[in-house]
């Protein structure tokens, strides 16, 4: 099942972990309901979302 949603106006913010060097960095948006993610080098490329309980267990796990 998919849903589109609109993610013009979502407000987008990089991880305090990444640099100002061009690296390879995500950019997450809280829409209360999902967690909105995206490239931050190529952001029109593509987003996915996630419920927040997934977001929270993926974040758990890369500590």
């Amino acid at each position: 099942m998919r849903i589109h949603r609109d993610l013009t106006n979502a407000r987008w913010r990089k991880s305090s972990y990444s640099g100002n060097t061009g690296g390879e960095c995500v950019e997450v948006a809280d829409l209360t309901a999902l967690v909105a993610v995206r490239d931050s080098k190529n952001p029109g490329a593509g987003r996915f979302a996630v419920a927040p309980e997934a977001w929270t267990a993926f974040l758990r796990d890369l500590k």
